[in-house]
């Protein structure tokens, strides 16, 4: 398999949407075949997201087909499936770069290219923005049409149906596009409401509907009836009463792999005025046979050979953190018939599908919807069963106000499982861990737990647990250390730190996963260091215990250093006025883009090189 823009003939005459437009239209059938092959071919020889780009290619070519580009504006829901759209708007000789360090950010980015129109990374927000450019484009007047695709997942949350509401109340020109990977249509219902779309959204329909309302305009109860005359005929052959009922014309649903049909219909509703929904049926991984038959393994995939129909194993490496939690949860349920299990669509990657199968009773998937799942984990708290939020640090945010009024404030004893947590690496800024330890610090009644391996992770999972209070473990995204969790779970003193290595002059305070690292360095100097484990409460005793031997204390995080685990040892030293100085090191002040987590833990000198360098600077 080769990326040779030769072997991509119609794709070759397509790098920009300006070029792609001046194909005549009997072409995008091959084209799409094409762009399908080189994402195969580019993602399997570079790894990134995969499945949920193959499911778009005819609905990207469509999109910039009708649309003018960039001039009209075209939103990305998350944007795991806008690799064709990057191939499409001169990136594709980068794609090889994707998700690496200085290579194209994995998501829509603004800075990258003016084709991605608003930065994304978290679902549900893309209706919300484009209703935001819809205003702009009617204040402009200059004819600018807003388009957002939106997948049926994202559909989900409760942002989603909030713009939806509020879309359909100001009544602007917009289109939203509902990619429905999930729902199938057989030959015959694709092929009625293919020809259904076309009817709806040409020209002769929508004369004779305004045209009849304006007629009969001054006749309120013709009026009503004819109205609801066309809402219950509509109703029987298409599924969109809700979206009627928010005020969105809906169409569909259309075969959204048929490039042609989603051209003509495309091409008759961008005439048409106010909202609408466009409902697509695409299949994930349409066209690689083993991404279609399981979209949620080749949802993001490491280099692969795409003849074998299968990923490469992985070579034998220590278990995950988020398999020590899913070991955890078992172990837990087995014990207490009271725990539950929440999570907001992340079942694979907060490793929980063995409890999922094994307790399904105590297992609850409330699918993208984070603010719900931890006010639905404050109900399940207040009726005195023991739950459990697994989800991911960046996700968490967006749930802080359920957080906090919803848990703290009541003081419900609610386990955080946050997975994730600090750097993630090729996701880069958008899902970068990096706030959870200053978010939570401030809130009062939270106790926080980092561990720094797998077993410290394992004996805090169960500590929190058995608090009657809420807690939050916090634990990174990859292979943990090789530390063997003991089986049996005993609960920790809460604000205890443990002491690694006894040393001179400087003590490195160390708050989590960056352990190995910060011993490394503390032998070149003979440092003490101390595993803090939780960082509130803060172990207090021993910062009084060293400030009497040691001038220099260093505070080391993979979160924020703003607000994070390091301002709470300065927030003590100052209190208690003691006089040793701190070196705080952690994440600077910026939104860390893509990278391995070991690129970037030495580009922002928290490896042990790292740390030796900044204490060395810090004495001159």
């Amino acid at each position: 398999m080769t990326l040779d823009i030769a072997h991509y003939p119609i794709l070759a005459q397509a790098d920009t949407p300006e070029q792609l437009r001046e194909l005549s239209q009997d072409k995008l059938k091959q084209l799409s075949t094409e762009l399908r092959q080189y994402l195969l071919t580019s993602v399997s020889q570079s790894s990134g997201h995969f499945a949920s780009g193959l499911g778009t290619v005819e609905l990207t070519v469509a999109l910039h087909y009708v649309y003018n580009t960039p001039f009209d504006r075209l939103l990305w829901d998350v944007g795991h499936q806008a690799y064709p759209h990057k191939i499409l708007t001169g990136r594709r000789k980068r794609m090889p770069t994707i998700r690496k360090k200085g290579g194209l950010h994995p998501f829509p980015w603004p800075p990258e290219s003016e084709y991605d129109t608003f930065a994304v990374g978290h679902s549900s927000t893309s209706i919300s923005a484009a209703l935001g450019m819809a205003v702009a484009a009617e204040k402009e007047a200059q004819g600018r049409k807003v388009v957002a695709v939106i997948g049926d997942g994202a559909m989900t949350a409760g942002m989603a149906f909030e713009a939806l509401n509020h879309g359909g109340d100001i009544s602007k020109d917009l289109l939203v596009v509902l990619n429905d990977n999930e729902m199938s249509i057989s030959e015959n219902v694709g092929a009625l409401n293919s020809h259904l779309a076309r009817l709806l959204t040409g020209t002769f329909f929508n004369s004779i509907r305004d045209g009849g309302k304006k007629l009969l305009s001054n006749v309120p109860p013709i009026k009503e009836f004819a109205s609801r005359a066309e809402e219950h005929i509509k109703g029987m052959v298409v599924p969109g009463t809700i979206f009627e009922e928010l005020g969105f014309k809906y169409i569909g649903p259309i075969d959204g792999h048929d490039v042609n049909g989603v051209v003509d219909t495309l091409r008759n509703m961008r005439n048409i005025k106010g909202p609408q929904i466009l409902h697509v049926v695409t299949k994930k991984g349409k066209g690689y046979e083993s991404a279609e038959q399981d979209p949620i393994k080749f949802h993001a995939v490491p280099k692969f050979n795409p003849s074998d129909q299968a990923l490469p194993k992985a070579a034998p490496s220590n278990p995950t953190f988020s398999a020590i939690f899913g070991d955890w949860l078992c172990d837990m349920a087995a014990r207490d018939s009271k725990l539950m299990a929440v999570t907001p669509a992340m079942r694979e990657g907060s490793g929980m599908v063995k409890f999922s199968q094994q307790y399904p009773s105590q297992y609850f998937d409330v699918a993208i919807a984070e603010q719900h799942a931890v006010t639905f984990a404050a109900g399940l708290a207040k009726e005195g069963l023991n739950a459990v939020v697994a989800i991911y640090s960046t996700f968490l945010q967006r749930a802080y106000d359920q957080l906090i009024h919803d848990v703290a404030i009541q003081n419900l004893p609610v386990l955080f499982a946050i997975d994730r947590a600090g750097l993630v690496g090729a996701d880069g800024p958008t899902h970068q861990g990096a706030f959870d330890i200053a978010f939570l610090r401030c809130i009062p009644n939270m106790v926080i737990m980092v561990p720094a391996d797998e077993n410290e992770c394992r004996q805090m999972l169960f500590t929190g647990h058995k608090l009657q209070k809420p807690a939050a473990v916090r634990y990174p995204r990859g292979s943990a250390t090789g530390v063997v969790p003991e089986k049996q779970m005993t609960a920790l003193e809460l604000g205890k730190s443990r002491t690694i290595r006894n040393g001179e002059k400087v003590a490195i305070l160390n708050f989590g996963i960056l352990l190995p690292y910060a011993q490394e360095a503390a032998e070149k100097i003979n440092a003490t260091i101390i595993d803090m484990r939780f960082v509130k409460p803060l172990d207090t005793d021993i910062i009084n215990q060293l400030a009497a031997t040691h001038g220099l204390f260093v505070s080391i995080e993979d979160g924020a250093i703003i607000g994070g685990a390091g301002s709470a040892v300065a927030e003590y030293l100052m209190s208690s006025k003691h006089t040793s100085r701190l070196l705080q090191l952690g994440l600077p002040d910026e939104f860390i883009m893509q990278g391995t987590q070991q690129e970037m833990y030495v580009e922002l000198g928290l490896d042990a090189a790292g740390i030796l360098g900044r204490i060395d600077e810090f004495y001159k």
